[in-house]
């Protein structure tokens, strides 16, 4: 649009008119992701994306590998401290460095384009992708107990799956507002039914149910390997701590929210989680949780009686609430990668209305829907998670580097550095603690796979060997969804 404007206006450029008349100026308004989210929104985030299905249906992971019920606990507990170690970390790096985009930016920022780019590639094609389609189909599946299907299930549950997705995606395309308020609902929502099972259990243990935690480390083990497998399950449902990271550029005033909403998140999911255990053993035994496929509706069954039917809604409200809060932040990754030349540069326009990146939103979804076709994608994610720890280090080391290479930086926020240096060697040994151990092929594919993204790397971005087609594909997409390049400009 032109308007005729101050020689100063600080967003215009001066250009003459054919005709010989006088200069006028050409606005161009900057359009930037709107900073809808705040505090709260934050935290729910955070609480809302950690806490899935997992707490609810079958968290004997940890207490089948650990052997005894104080071992688990401490496990679970240990977990939750890792967790907050790395969310502090992650703090400081993201009022360090505020942009969107997680480890993608801070790996960046520090080591280059390489690390960067195989943190893209390996998030964006499989493990945020999968968690989304993984955590659908577990939705979905819990609808057919209130519903059931016609027939044989695979088809109907892999429809609502992709219903659900497709519905998410429509959501957060719609307003960065409106996803923050979904997931406000479905976080308190899940927070209410898991406050039921924590006060339910405090009961119990005041009224004297108690046996499973005598003698509670009876049958500990001492493999090194199965410690390390059952941090990885209980550190697989704190996953998510590091969520907020990646849409800093939506945070209201990141430089407090930031680091209180990643403190108090985590501190919070990690006492529902220990509590939640602590409570399902006051109601069966140690090997009656390791044969249940639903803790929480066995619980539900034996302590709430006719109101049981709270908890298998509280499983669909939860699994909602994360896969929501997993699309909001994984678009996050694919946005910034697009604006960094990672990714094609059509992936980080904003629709200009709703000031939501809907290409990569768009883009998440589809990679999302085509992970619900096969028939296992859980036992791809559990070999991909060992690769997850290796770029969280990786992200805790830049923080240590950007200590040196931006030394004379504002910090808002700074962790002792005793905690990303602990926070690094955990990494290193829950990364290759299992592999010593108990070396599988599938940890070796999971590797290729990860280095195997600099085969898209060289050419495609460092020698942008790019096809014609691609500018007029661009185009076509920005008339036809009224998006634009995004701008970033930090908080002051």
């Amino acid at each position: 649009m032109t308007e005729n404007v101050p020689k100063d206006s600080p967003n215009s450029t001066r250009k003459k008119k054919e005709n010989g008349g006088p200069e006028v100026a050409i606005v161009q308004e900057k359009i930037q992701m709107e900073k809808s989210v705040g505090l709260i929104g934050g935290i729910s985030i955070i609480v809302g994306t950690v806490i899935g299905s997992g707490i609810f249906i079958s968290p004997k992971g940890v207490l089948e590998k650990t052997g005894s019920v104080g071992l688990s606990l401490i496990v679970w507990t240990v977990s939750g401290i890792l967790a907050l170690m790395g969310a502090l970390c992650y703090a400081e790096l993201g009022t360090l460095i505020r942009k969107s985009g997680g480890e993608y930016i801070y790996l960046k920022t520090a080591f280059g384009d390489i690390p960067a780019f195989l943190y893209a590639w390996t998030s964006v094609i499989v493990i945020r992708t999968s968690s989304i389609a993984i955590i659908c189909l577990t939705f979905a599946e819990y609808m057919g107990t209130f519903f059931p299907f016609c027939g044989p299930a695979v088809i109907p549950t892999k429809l609502v799956a992709a219903a659900i997705i497709v519905t998410l995606m429509v959501i957060n395309c719609a307003s960065t507002s409106l996803a923050a308020k979904t997931q406000i609902f479905f976080t308190g929502a899940k927070l209410l039914a898991l406050a039921i099972i924590v006060v339910g259990g405090i009961v119990r243990l005041c009224q004297g149910h108690v046996t499973e935690f005598s003698d509670s480390f009876n049958g500990s083990s001492s493999s090194a390997s199965s410690i390390a497998l059952a941090c990885y399950d209980a550190l697989w449902a704190y996953d998510g701590w590091n969520n907020l990271n990646y849409i800093t550029e939506e945070l209201q005033d990141p430089k407090k929210n930031l680091p209180r909403a990643n403190i108090f998140g985590v501190l919070l999911v990690t006492v529902i989680y220990v509590m939640a255990n602590i409570s399902y053993l006051t109601a069966m035994t140690s090997a009656e949780l390791l044969t249940s496929d639903a803790v929480a509706v066995t619980w539900g069954e034996r302590v709430l009686g006719v109101a049981a039917i709270i908890l298998p809604l509280a499983v669909l409200c939860s699994t909602f609430g994360a896969a929501n809060g997993s699309m909001f932040t994984g678009g996050r990754v694919v946005y910034a990668a697009g604006r960094e030349g990672h990714l094609p540069e059509l992936l980080s326009f904003i629709q200009c209305k709703s000031r939501t990146p809907l290409p990569s939103l768009v883009f998440t979804t589809i990679i999302s829907l085509l992970m619900i076709i096969p028939g296992d994608v859980g036992s791809l994610v559990d070999f991909f998670s060992f690769t997850a720890w290796i770029f969280y280090g990786s992200t805790v080391a830049a923080l240590l580097f950007l200590r040196w290479k931006m030394r004379d930086a504002e910090r808002i926020f700074t962790v002792p550095i005793f905690i990303p240096i602990l926070f690094v060697l955990i990494a290193i040994y829950l990364v290759i603690g299992p592999i010593v151990d108990s070396p599988k092929i599938e940890f070796l594919y999971a590797l290729i796979f990860v280095v195997g993204g600099l085969v898209f790397y060289f050419p495609f971005v460092y020698f942008k060997l790019l096809p014609n087609c691609l500018d007029g594909v661009t185009t076509f997409f920005q008339l036809f969804w009224e998006i634009v390049p995004s701008a970033y400009e930090p908080d002051s």
